[in-house]
């Protein structure tokens, strides 16, 4: 499976086209739309999100509510498209019309300047809509029918904030994947410990005053993997690997931990090391430290993943930049923007990593169809109880 997004911030549409699934799998619109609201959804938005309301049109390679094998496209309108015809055009446009919104004050941490050093664009706009994290919209809608894949396979996906300012969450012991699911729906930052919750709202409202944005930690639980995906044969072929690019390239996240992470590097290996367990299911482990991968591949354990964000680059209060025409210096350009994207990060970092996972089992298992699909893994899952 492999899948190409194209689309601006503020152009007429954003597109996915995905190749590579089977034939014959349910697709439901309705579900690929109610991953696109929750991406929307959690304090701390803007006003971006007053305008968008994300809904999917899927064009080909679905028929009857289920997939022909052939590529599908996915399309989500923008909204904003008609406040942006000018400014956005395709087509030429009077010469007094192509400095409408021209930007020309880079912002710090943003892709504004050396995109437009790579590019040789003298607008920065030309970078900043492409390089905006509206992009994630498609992420998520990929995510959306991956995780409709995993799901019929007996794969459970969540998401939840760890970490946002500061402010760390407490895990509570022993929550399964679903309840992690539950919690993290039911919170409007997406943590599954309630009593931190106001003390983030009021952070976010008081760095929003302050004309600032805030980061966080994100983490991606995932149930029922079976063991074996990913490889050791090739540094390419390590699925955790794999799983970390797909994380750090997420807008705004610069980091990516397994498992307990880097606080294994204070700790004896004998503290570190998931002992090995069998019983009448087949094999398992003491602990899941490791984030469930050894070796680059899947152990049977779920995987924990996690992802950092940094603060996003816009500023309402801005730093100092330079103007590309004058060198002379100035404070960056203003964008529409959120204080924090750390709770709708977390639906991003749900999706990609869902996508990641929906690509190695296709790989690995006969797929062409389904039905083929569904059979193949189930004689893997039989075979590894028996291993």
């Amino acid at each position: 499976m492999r899948y190409f997004t194209a689309g601006e911030s503020h152009g007429p549409e954003l597109t996915a086209i995905i190749e590579g699934l089977p034939a014959g799998m349910p697709l439901s619109v309705a579900d690929i739309n109610h991953e696109l609201a929750r991406r929307q959804t959690g304090y701390g938005r803007g006003g971006r999100m007053k305008i968008e309301k994300d809904q999917v049109r899927i064009t080909s390679g679905v028929r009857h509510g289920k997939t022909l094998g052939s590529p599908v496209t996915l399309i989500v309108e923008n909204k904003d498209w008609k406040n942006w015809t000018t400014v956005m055009s395709v087509a030429e446009v009077p010469e007094k019309d192509q400095k409408l919104r021209r930007v020309a004050r880079p912002r710090p941490g943003h892709a504004d300047l050396v995109g437009g050093m790579k590019y040789h664009h003298d607008d920065l706009r030309n970078v900043l809509e492409r390089s905006s994290a509206r992009e994630t919209t498609m992420r998520v809608a990929i995510g959306a029918v991956a995780k409709q894949l995993l799901s019929h396979l007996g794969i459970i996906v969540a998401g939840h904030v760890t970490e946002l300012g500061g402010i760390t969450v407490q895990l509570p012991d022993e929550l399964t994947i679903q309840e992690i699911k539950e919690k993290s729906n039911a919170s409007e930052v997406r943590v599954v410990d309630p009593t931190v919750e106001q003390a983030m709202k009021d952070l976010i409202d008081t760095t929003k005053k302050n004309g600032d944005t805030i980061g966080g930690v994100v983490e991606v639980v995932v149930g029922g993997v079976p063991a074996g995906l990913g490889s050791y044969v090739q540094w390419d072929r390590k699925l955790d690997a794999k799983i970390a690019q797909a994380v750090v390239s997420i807008n705004a996240f610069k980091g990516v931990e397994f498992g307990a992470g880097f606080t294994l590097a204070s700790l004896p290996g004998s503290k570190v090391m998931d002992e090995i367990l069998w019983d009448e299911d087949g094999y398992t482990r003491r602990s899941n430290n490791l984030g469930g991968f050894e070796g680059g591949m899947t152990n049977g354990q779920p995987i924990v993943v996690r992802g950092v964000m940094k603060p996003i680059p816009t500023l309402y209060k801005p730093l100092q930049s330079v103007d590309i025409d004058t060198k002379e210096p100035y404070k960056a350009s203003v964008e529409r923007s959120d204080s924090t994207a750390v709770p709708a990060a977390s639906v991003v970092a749900e999706n990609v990593v869902a996508t990641v996972l929906a690509s190695e089992i296709l790989q690995k298992f006969s797929s062409d169809s389904f039905d083929e699909l569904q059979e193949a893994v189930a004689d893997y899952r039989e075979y590894l109880k028996n291993y």
